[in-house]
């Protein structure tokens, strides 16, 4: 690594933060083979590791980005109890991680507490993104992981590529439009992208939990310092480097733009010398909307959200649901052990409102 300086001071304070250590770090064990889309074999992955010992049903995909990146994806197609609801046909959800995590990082509770399998007993067909670079989405049709090409990339592409890669996949399979969960990064892809027009016609509505569009109120001065020092003028290499510049040049500037690399360099991707914004406020006014933040989240700073719901003032208020939990914090709403009774059952509540 050549950068040893406050971008790894921001990284530590990301990684105890936020979640465990995204297993990019470790070693690529565990990835699947490739089947064109088809389900694989649960060997060695999230469904063999966390899903079928508990009785449910579980299918591995994988999924190619338009870049040439190969995605896991894990299905939950229905809870223990099998079954429909009411004779309809199950209703897909997707749900998206954040920063230094994976898909595993929702099903570490057990099945009465984590949210996949509280969506999917409740008859939901439930869809896990993995993002590139990640323990089980670590290939490429040609680039290899232990080369610094294979991390060029920032969030930007997660919203280009990975999340309408994933979205299509989905809709393909169901040929329903899908209800999307995101935490942390996971919602500010989400927002970015859907602000993009990029899944207008497959979104059925869309959950933030714990919402990072914007991030220049952080509570956590460590992390704020980094920041401010880092100003991002070396080469590319990791995720734990140009994804997280990216997200330190949103602290630092305090807008929700794409990747900014220089004058010269935003010429030569852009034709302009600033990269450009993206408009949160483009998401279409009549899209069901859940935010659910809390009062202890460092990263979801609560001045941070009030900033990106005057963005979304003109939604129609009867599509825009918000929830704040005032002793919550950032893990809580993935590994709460009262997250059950405080946010998953609003959000199967939520979802209920939009049947088909």
């Amino acid at each position: 690594m050549q950068v040893m300086s406050s971008l790894v001071v921001l990284g530590l304070c990301f990684l105890f933060l936020v979640v465990k250590p995204d297993r990019a770090y470790g070693s690529s064990r565990g990835s699947l083979g490739r089947n064109n889309g088809a389900a694989a074999p649960a060997v060695d992955g999230i469904c063999a590791i966390s899903v079928t010992p508990y009785g449910y049903k579980c299918q591995e995909h994988e999924v190619q980005t338009d870049d040439g990146y190969i995605l896991s994806m894990q299905r939950i197609p229905e809870g223990r109890a099998g079954g429909s609801m009411g004779g309809q046909k199950k209703q897909p959800v997707l749900i998206q991680h954040g920063i230094f995590a994976d898909g595993f990082t929702w099903l570490m509770n057990s099945p009465e507490q984590n949210l996949p399998m509280i969506l999917a007993d409740n008859g939901f067909d439930v869809w896990i993104a993995n993002t590139r670079g990640t323990q089980f989405s670590r290939k490429h049709v040609f680039l290899d992981p232990a080369r610094p090409e294979y991390w060029d990339w920032s969030w930007d592409e997660l919203v280009t590529y990975d999340l309408p890669s994933v979205f299509g996949f989905v809709f393909n399979h169901t040929g329903q439009k899908i209800h999307y969960i995101g935490h942390s990064l996971g919602t500010l892809i989400g927002l970015t992208s859907f602000s993009e027009g990029h899944q207008a016609e497959q979104l059925k509505s869309a959950t933030f939990l714990c919402p990072i569009a914007y991030v220049s109120h952080l509570k956590t001065k460590l992390v704020r310092l980094a920041a401010k020092a880092f100003v991002g003028d070396h080469e590319p290499q990791s995720t734990a480097t140009k994804n997280l510049v990216h997200l330190a040049q949103s602290v630092r500037d305090g807008v929700i733009q794409k990747y900014d690399y220089g004058e010269e360099g935003n010429r030569k991707h852009y034709g302009e010398a600033k990269p450009p914004v993206y408009n949160i406020s483009n998401i279409p006014r009549d899209l069901p909307i859940f935010i659910s933040h809390g009062g202890l989240d460092p990263l979801s700073d609560v001045e941070d959200v009030g900033l990106l719901l005057e963005l979304l003032k003109q939604h129609d208020e009867t599509k825009l649901s918000v929830q704040f939990l005032k002793d919550y914090a950032h893990l809580d709403f993935i590994m709460g052990v009262n997250a059950k009774d405080l946010v998953y059952n609003q959000i199967v509540q939520f979802f209920s409102k939009y049947q088909q």
